[in-house]
């Protein structure tokens, strides 16, 4: 289970709980983040640190291997990844896929990374740059993938535009991935920067995460060359649309056509289902090689996202195009994607909603110039509190002690009532309309 190291203690210590995990593995710049998880986890049993010195209570990885014959184990299988992705509730959730389960044959999983491969269009044998966190499964599928198919992984600890740019030239890069924001900040370096390196070893970008504006992904290939795929899908799911360059190019905005082991069924509002084109539905999918998933102890979240077994929704709505290209249209989810990485409302309105100057609260995505998207609160004081900024500030501190930093809303608002139906139901769009209106996309 890769963790997040912006969480604070008690997000890393609710997976470690939540998944049963008895080892912890950290590097040990992050060593007192694991340390304080692991100290309120009831099941950790070891605690292993590499790239530095054990604390006590911890065991080094180097001693760890020493200690062990270094000729392979035999009867070997493979493990598993179960990524945590956050939750409408509040809570993470753990993805048990049915793609690569414990205890295969690695020789197996060779064939499914390969197989994953061809649906990239994935390189062979070049050199491959990773500059994104693995604690998401982009990246960390990347890496895997490239891998298999023979390439040489570079990785960095951080993104950084001109380094991206150095390695690109020095190494020689052939494949990277990335996510938009990585294309607003290298379309912002000065055009000295940008001149200074030669960035045409590249044959072979893909991105995912979110919705990239049209006008950045143009603007990259203007530079770059129709170098850039696109993939859709999720961590539930794999990849289950994918955009090559030039389809792009000819339909800006698509996310592509369902992958080969794909197939995509758009419902209406009264659960029919839509076979027209240009009709917009909620986007469900079938996996046509039998792979599904589960959120570990959630059956009544797995099934809140399947309309039947195997077949599921990542939450978004969107149209089929009469050439068969897939158009997302909007969230059927309030989800907030900033940077490429996913933040629910609902967690950061839960703890909001607890401070005593609150009466009610909306947390949601305004736009971003470099992020994509930024999170906004919206509130409504409690009898006696007046608004102002320095209670603006002392709700993204009440928010930054709980939660992680990213999760802290930029801005806070105070309205006098937040609007509701009859029924209670907050109309979030109202709050969150005005803030996208001449823009050329919803989300």
């Amino acid at each position: 289970m890769p963790i997040n190291w912006h969480l604070a203690p008690d997000e890393v210590a609710y997976v470690l709980d939540d998944s049963g995990a008895k080892f912890v593995l950290a590097d040990a710049e992050h060593i007192d983040l694991a340390s304080a998880g692991a100290d309120r986890a009831a099941g950790v049993e070891h605690r292993i640190v590499f790239g530095g010195d054990a604390p006590d209570g911890w065991l080094a990885w180097d001693e760890l291997l020493a200690a062990h014959p270094d000729t392979e184990p035999d009867g070997q299988v493979s493990g598993s990844t179960m990524f945590y992705t956050s939750g409408t509730t509040g809570q993470p959730k753990g993805v048990r896929t049915t793609l690569l389960p414990v205890g295969q044959d690695p020789a197996l999983v060779q064939l499914v990374l390969e197989g994953l491969g061809g649906i990239m269009r994935y390189p062979r044998d070049g050199r491959t740059l990773v500059m994104a966190p693995h604690y998401h499964s982009g990246p960390f599928a990347t890496a895997a993938v490239a891998g298999a198919l023979g390439n040489t992984v570079y990785f960095t600890r951080k993104f950084d535009p001109e380094e991206m740019l150095r390695l690109i030239q020095e190494e020689q890069i052939t494949a990277l991935y990335a996510v938009p924001t990585f294309f607003v900040r290298l379309l912002k370096l000065p055009d000295d920067v940008r001149a200074k390196y030669d960035v045409s070893s590249v044959e072979y970008v893909w991105h995912t995460a979110a919705p990239c504006p049209p006008d950045v992904k143009q603007a990259l290939m203007d530079w770059w060359g129709p170098v850039v795929h696109e993939g859709y899908g999720a961590t539930e799911g794999s990849i289950t649309a994918w955009a090559e360059p030039e389809e792009w190019l000819s339909k800006p905005g698509t996310i592509g056509k369902p992958t080969s082991t794909s197939e995509l069924i758009i419902v209406d509002d009264d659960g029919n289902r839509i076979t027209e084109p240009n009709q917009v539905g909620q986007l469900y999918w079938k996996s046509l090689i039998g792979a599904d998933f589960e959120y570990h102890n959630a059956p009544e979240k797995t099934k809140d996202v399947h309309l039947e077994p195997g077949v599921f929704t990542f939450g978004d709505v969107g149209y089929v195009d009469e050439d068969g290209f897939v158009f997302l249209s909007d969230r059927k989810i309030d989800m907030i994607i900033s940077g490429g990485v996913n933040i629910y409302p609902a967690e950061i309105e839960s703890v909001l909603i607890t401070h005593p100057a609150v009466n009610d609260v909306a947390v949601f995505g305004i736009p971003h110039e470099d992020f994509g998207e930024e999170v906004k609160a919206a509130v409504e004081l409690a009898p006696g509190a007046e608004g102002s900024d320095a209670l603006a500030a002392e709700l993204q501190g009440y928010c930054r002690d709980r939660l992680a930093g990213y999760k802290v809303p930029k801005t806070v608002d105070f309205l006098a009532e937040l609007p509701r139906t009859e029924t209670g139901k907050l109309v979030k769009r109202q709050l969150r309309d005005p803030y996208w209106e001449g823009l050329d996309r919803a989300i």
